[in-house]
């Protein structure tokens, strides 16, 4: 079943590997989470990646802001550093109900927001 909501998210980043909805694991930290936005290229401060940004990853490249599984916490993650989650099972996080409508077929599906 095709959701217009998702397939307008991954269009709007066709070049990233990961979408809106999507669960990932990183591989550094081992954690689980959600994607619920993208940015094509580092949108951050270089005061954070000098400070954060440890491993040195690609700002050219897709960046992902994820809620983090059984936490409160959110990172911004760059995308070299992101897999496939596969275990496809939903994540704990106090934002999933304000971000998405509900979990399906292992992908988050993103409230709908009027304009």
């Amino acid at each position: 079943m095709k959701h217009p909501e998702r397939l307008k998210a991954v269009e709007s980043h066709s070049h990233a590997l990961f979408a809106i909805g999507d669960l990932i694991h990183h591989r550094l930290f081992d954690y689980r989470g959600v994607v619920y936005d993208v940015d094509p290229v580092f949108c951050g401060t270089e005061e954070w990646y000098a400070h954060v940004a440890r491993s040195r990853p690609a700002k050219d490249r897709p960046w992902y802001r994820v809620l983090v599984d059984n936490s409160s916490h959110e990172t911004y993650v760059a995308e070299q550093n992101l897999e496939k989650d596969l275990i496809s099972k939903p994540i704990r996080h106090p934002a999933v109900s304000l971000v998405f409508e509900r979990f399906e077929n292992g992908l988050y599906i993103a409230s709908r927001r009027s304009n």
